[in-house]
């Protein structure tokens, strides 16, 4: 360096010395290989150029995230997944996934132009920029993928979950979210049409009672024609109707399945203003003068939409034992144009699983109730994890179309970790159907409200579990006691479980 060179000029010589790689790659292949090592450990490029500060700068803070996350995801596993329901969180995933996307890219372009021998051949620059356009790409393939995955999953978490107004949900307590009742009761309803129109028939009628200390469920099935259904005690509707939900008229006006739709309409607000939907705060009202339960949230299904969420897993797989009408309309004799085959192990789309769900023709309530389990059960063994990814924006966009409910954002947390519970806990199903001392037409609430009871109320040595709440309709309280000693949770009841390995077993009928 000469003594009469200018200062500045020194200086800038120095820090150009200083951002210039000290080394480069012998060759274009070399070059190529550490920035593809580049790739899954970034910063080792610059190492490689001699660049050892910068290198350590981004490899191990990389590192040191990377074992983080490992770690947290190790051990936090329902924090991860709790997270899969959180809006604001999703929304940090995915912004945070972008950013990460953008500072590998830069960290890639950066090491292989450090790295990229200076006197290379004009195909060899070309070579080189292309593979790292590939490398980029691919990197930016399953970063994105998950970006728009967490980005879709928070649009359906907010369209479904959309904090809905409802007249009959418990108040959420975020340090007691299930109250002191030890359970939480989930109505389940299907309906023909959209989640939204007017005129609604809710034909699919269930309530998942959860304990949720150890996630036994019991699965309650009611008929869609229970008549004279008794509304929650010390409600308006109760009031109205002291006899049950009756009156003169067409007598499928007063079943079950017509309160979603006729309540509304020949009451309005008749609970009060404020709801969103006073079809489901009315019919929660009845399932829990039915049952004695009180019911806490609901969800509706449209079945015609049911038919995506089959088509957006790819099919089920279910036994048939015998053939399944497709259409047909058995209140106004219209025979059906077509049947499922029966056969073991059918593989059906969505449009033959819906039917097999709902086909009715020739067959009860009771055998359709049965079918539909059978699908739900096959829904939930096709949804596995690789299948849910792959197919998940349709499912996403199904769901969004099908699904309404007034189970509150702030609930979903606490419900993901009870899923974990629930997934490997007994899942008992109780069919109330016609016998001799059960008709829908007539029906013995007063029975029904013990049978009940005795489903998730059995404690020790099969004596019935003391109440430990008061629950409206229920003249023994609401039973929380825990059925230890029975496996399925309903010794002592007069109605027989109905278990999946049995009804959905192939076993076909014998034609007579």
């Amino acid at each position: 360096m000469g003594a009469g060179e200018p200062a500045g000029r020194r200086a800038r010589g120095g820090r150009r010395a200083l951002r210039a790689p000290k080394k480069r790659a012998r060759n274009i292949w070399t070059a190529l290989g550490v920035t593809t090592a580049c790739a899954l450990l970034p910063g080792s490029g610059f190492l490689v150029a001699g660049r050892k500060r910068l290198g350590l700068f981004v490899l191990v803070p990389y590192l040191l995230l990377l074992g983080v996350l490992i770690w947290y995801a190790a051990t936090h596993r329902r924090d991860i997944i709790r997270l899969a329901v959180d809006p604001n969180g999703l929304a940090a995933i995915a912004c945070g996934l972008l950013i990460v996307l953008v500072v590998w890219v830069v960290v890639l372009i950066a090491s292989y132009r450090m790295l990229r021998p200076e006197s290379a051949l004009g195909w060899h620059q070309a070579l080189g920029g292309t593979w790292v356009a590939v490398l980029c790409v691919l990197m930016a393939l399953p970063i994105g993928v998950g970006a728009r995955y967490a980005m879709v999953q928070r649009d359906l978490i907010t369209s479904v979950f959309d904090d809905s107004d409802s007249l009959t949900s418990p108040e959420f307590d975020e340090e007691n979210p299930w109250g002191d009742d030890g359970r939480i009761n989930l109505l389940l309803l299907g309906g023909d049409g959209g989640v939204d129109r007017e005129g609604i028939r809710t034909d699919s009628v269930m309530v998942a009672s959860i304990n949720t200390k150890n996630g036994k469920t019991v699965l309650f099935s009611l008929p869609r024609n229970l008549a004279e259904v008794p509304f929650k005690k010390g409600t308006p509707l109760a009031e109205l109707y002291p006899e049950g939900f009756t009156g003169e008229g067409d007598e499928l006006e007063w079943v079950l399945n017509a309160v979603y739709r006729n309540v509304p309409a020949m009451h309005p607000q008749v609970l009060g203003a404020g709801s969103d939907n006073e079809g489901a705060d009315a019919l929660k009202l009845a399932v829990s003068g039915a049952l004695g339960l009180n019911v806490d949230y609901y969800m509706l299904i449209n079945l015609n939409g049911f038919e995506q969420v089959v088509e957006a897993i790819g099919g089920v797989t279910v036994n048939i034992n015998e053939p399944i009408p497709i259409g047909g309309d058995t209140d106004r004799n219209i025979p059906p144009s077509d049947y499922l085959e029966p056969g073991p192990n059918r593989h059906l789309n969505g449009h033959d699983a819906l039917w097999f769900a709902r086909g009715r023709w020739g067959f009860d309530d009771y055998h359709r109730m049965r079918r539909q389990r059978c699908v739900m059960d096959a829904i939930i063994e096709k949804a596995d994890p690789a299948t849910v990814l792959r197919r998940y924006e349709k499912l996403a966009s199904a769901g969004k179309e099908i699904l309404r409910t007034d189970i509150p954002q702030e609930l979903l947390p606490d419900l993901v970790d009870l899923a974990g519970d629930i997934k490997g806990a007994k899942v008992t199903s109780i069919v109330f159907e016609r016998s001799d001392a059960f008709s829908p037409s007539d029906p013995d609430y007063d029975w029904m409200h013990r049978q009940v009871k005795r489903a998730i109320g059995i404690g020790g040595k099969g004596k019935p579990g003391k109440p430990t709440s008061s629950a409206t309709g229920n003249p023994g309280g609401d039973p929380t006691g825990d059925p230890t000693d029975d496996p399925t949770g309903t010794s002592g009841t007069d109605v027989e479980p109905d278990e999946p390995e049995d009804s959905c077993a192939y076993d076909p009928v014998e034609e007579e």
